[in-house]
């Protein structure tokens, strides 16, 4: 099952990005913030992906994506926004989103754009990521794993086992905040964005669980 934290003020449209992820296929838990302040305090390691609105209350500019991405530098966000113009995907891509979608755009495009990101890619509709921006995810390779340190590769073993970071920190007696810091390190290195891809890259490279 996949978590997605739905950040959108409008409740018609937030029932209607329901939607559109059931589309998709996958399973998911959905949460939901009406606010900035909400979605932060809704946001944590474990999810997935994070749909963001950049004109929620308290949102300025791009605060909203810029207080999400150091808050979860692990999760991929994708921008769901009315303001869809070349200049504003540029930079929400150079803030760190990894994708944006207008809100005019048709269900099943959104669905395809969700699809994409939680597959480890990006999605710009008017504009391409900046050069800088990070490459697409997927591509680890065997030297990838080898840079994971001796906890990280442990972490991942038992991610790939479906724990939580709270019975990962009981199994390896260290504090929970400690195991957030080596998923955010292992993720890193390995290039992908969230804690699906980085199973199933270990799974693929035969790290962890087949």
């Amino acid at each position: 099952m996949l978590t997605v934290l739905i950040a959108d003020d409008h409740p018609l449209f937030r029932n209607a990005l329901r939607d559109i992820l059931r589309s998709t296929g996958e399973t998911f838990e959905i949460v939901e913030a009406s606010t900035v302040d909400e979605a932060k305090r809704k946001a944590n390691d474990d999810l997935d992906l994070i749909l963001l609105d950049l004109s929620m209350p308290e949102a300025v500019g791009f605060s909203a994506l810029v207080g999400l991405r150091n808050a979860v530098p692990s999760v991929p966000i994708l921008i769901v926004s009315a303001f869809a113009d070349p200049d504003t995907v540029r930079q929400a891509a150079t803030y760190g989103a990894a994708g944006f979608i207008a809100k005019t755009a048709e269900p099943i495009a959104m669905a395809a754009a969700v699809s994409k990101v939680l597959a480890g890619g990006k999605h710009w509709p008017t504009a391409p990521a900046p050069a800088e921006a990070r490459p697409e995810a997927g591509a680890a390779t065997p030297e990838a794993f080898k840079k994971l340190s001796r906890t990280e590769s442990k972490v991942l073993e038992l991610m790939a086992e479906g724990k939580a970071n709270k019975l990962i920190a009981y199994e390896l007696g260290i504090k929970e905040s400690t195991v957030k810091t080596h998923v955010t390190a292992l993720l890193r290195k390995l290039n992908v964005y969230n804690r699906t891809q980085a199973v199933m890259l270990a799974n693929q490279a035969r790290f962890g669980k087949p």
